[in-house]
């Protein structure tokens, strides 16, 4: 849940600016267009095995130099 307390000398516009950004890093509206609609399993399983074959298709990252 987010949770904004407003400041003092704060404008409405400034305070909906921070909510909007809470908002959005807390993930809440990525969650609310996901579950818009009903998404039948097979259809959650087939994305996440399309999601894993373009992570396995990339290049892996280089190793980090130890210094």
């Amino acid at each position: 849940m987010v949770k904004l307390i407003v400041r003092d000398k704060e404008s409405i516009q400034e305070a909906v600016r921070r909510f909007r950004k809470l908002v959005e890093r807390s993930g809440i509206k990525k969650e609310m267009r996901r579950r818009e609609y009903y998404e039948k399993p097979s259809e959650i399983k087939r994305r996440a095995r399309l999601r894993a074959e373009r992570r396995a298709k990339r290049p892996p990252m280089p190793a980090r130099p130890v210094l």
